[in-house]
């Protein structure tokens, strides 16, 4: 089966950010997402079906102490959340991504992503674009980071005839 993906450059190019307006070490909110208990169910039975994901018995008598999303499922959450939001990177390619997941995600909870730019530098082998490292925290009601996710992009250069 081949997968298509159709863009609408209304949503995508207007509010990608170019290598030269990444803002590097400030922090933004990117937004929020609140996953539902039966949300976290079918997800969990379709995906990843763990007792302490799928049966809220089991999942009060496991080491989460309750019912809580997988990390597959908190993933997800943070890549759609990414998506609809407003602050883009026009990124060409993923160049290494490191994940941990301190704290369970937890049913009707809001979850808020922030993203924080680390550091940009011109790509020595690629001209025309930009390494991006950035670490993106999804935090639960409490404060607490449910995912921590660093990475590193190859993001486009503004074009000379831009400006």
């Amino acid at each position: 089966m081949r997968w298509m993906v159709s863009w609408t450059p209304s949503r995508y190019s207007k509010s990608m950010l170019y290598f030269e307006e990444v803002p590097v070490g400030q922090e933004i909110e990117i937004g929020r997402y609140k996953p539902s208990r039966d949300e976290i169910i079918s997800f969990a039975k379709k995906w990843d079906p763990q007792p302490f994901h799928i049966d809220e018995e089991a999942a009060n008598a496991s080491l989460l102490g309750g019912l809580s999303a997988s990390s597959c499922h908190t993933y997800a959450i943070s890549s759609l959340i990414y998506a609809e939001g407003n602050q883009k990177l026009r990124t060409t390619a993923m160049m290494g991504l490191e994940m941990n997941f301190p704290h369970p995600v937890r049913p009707d909870e809001e979850l808020v992503l922030m993203e924080h730019f680390l550091d940009a530098r011109l790509s020595k082998s690629r001209p025309g674009q930009g390494v991006v490292q950035s670490r993106s925290t999804l935090l639960n009601e409490r404060g607490e980071a449910v995912l921590v996710r660093t990475a590193h992009y190859l993001v486009a250069c503004r074009p000379k005839e831009m400006g």
